[in-house]
């Protein structure tokens, strides 16, 4: 079964807090060669991994794992709003042979997703329904936190699971590197926040608007340097994507969440998205990074980085 890997950072900022235009055309260059490298493998599946950001899953009921068997998109920060082109058979298929595995996984016949998964379709793809989609949600907000060696299990389950399906599977990691963007939390929060958190009642569009507006105005704290939020660390993100290109999945073991937090910033989990799909595409055997961008860019609260890589074999 062909496979290969995206992994793309994401951030609702994109296009709307743009940094100098410099940056911009060398982001535009990795999105432009991974998309290249998409339209060489010409994937007929893809198995997203993303993140949440209280959009989809709340403190209600809030698993450290998701698998969509349908899902829709509830359109925020002016990303595309509707159904995903979910392969339903597909899905269920890789469900039943990840609990098979052992691996215990949450099964959703209507999940709600929002630009952490809708973003990467679009930048790769053009859109929400233009590939055969299996969204795979990963807690990487919400504590409290798995360990990180339960997620390298969920990737490799999930990669051996579609090894059987016979197609060309993309394995596509939405989220991360280091970030600290103002997110709430449900310890100490006021009691319409924690409710929020909690109930996940539906905003209205004058409230989600609000809160855009808050996150923007965060960005523009962040970049004056008068937010408070930790800085950006380059050198972390690089050690991150150092491991994670070499293979050497039985260091990620090792890392703890105190440490992605320390280092990388409140949102830095979102890099487990990174660790399933490259421990889905390890599944296949030992594998190449092809192609790799990273810059820090501040204006859109994100260690920013583009990587494509495919089996030696």
């Amino acid at each position: 079964m062909p496979v290969a890997l995206v992994g793309l950072s994401h951030s609702p900022l994109m296009g709307t807090n743009q940094p100098a235009d410099e940056t911009v055309q060398r982001v535009d260059a990795a999105l432009e060669e991974a998309r290249a490298f998409v339209r060489d493998f010409d994937p007929d599946l893809v198995v997203l991994y993303a993140p949440d950001h209280y959009n989809g899953f709340f403190y209600e009921k809030m698993p450290p794992f998701c698998l969509g068997t349908s899902a829709e998109s509830v359109g925020d920060f002016g990303s595309e709003a509707g159904p995903l082109r979910v392969d339903t058979e597909a899905a269920k298929t890789i469900a039943g042979s990840v609990l098979e595995q052992d691996v215990d996984l949450t099964i959703s016949a209507r999940m709600k997703v929002d630009h952490g998964f809708v973003q990467p379709l679009e930048v790769l793809f053009g859109g929400i329904d233009t590939v055969d989609v299996v969204p795979v949600y990963i807690n990487g907000v919400a504590s409290p936190l798995g360990p990180v060696r339960r997620v390298r299990a969920l990737g490799e389950a999930i990669g051996r699971a579609a090894a059987d399906l016979d197609r060309r599977v993309l394995f596509l990691a939405s989220g991360g590197l280091s970030h600290d963007p103002p997110v709430p939390v449900l310890e100490g929060a006021p009691p319409k926040v924690a409710d929020a958190l909690i109930e996940g009642t539906p905003p209205t569009p004058e409230q989600r608007a609000r809160g855009e507006k808050r996150v923007l105005q965060g960005a523009l704290d962040y970049v004056a340097g008068t937010s408070g939020r930790r800085e950006l660390n380059p050198e972390w993100d690089r050690l991150v994507l150092d491991t994670l290109g070499k293979g050497d999945l039985d260091r990620v073991d090792t890392w703890t969440n105190a440490w992605f937090e320390a280092e990388g910033g409140g949102s830095a989990h979102e890099v487990r998205t990174w660790i399933a799909a490259h421990a889905s595409l390890s599944a296949q055997g030992s594998y190449t990074v092809r192609s790799r961008f990273y810059e820090a860019i501040p204006e859109w609260i994100a260690g920013f980085a583009v990587t494509t890589a495919a089996p030696d074999a």
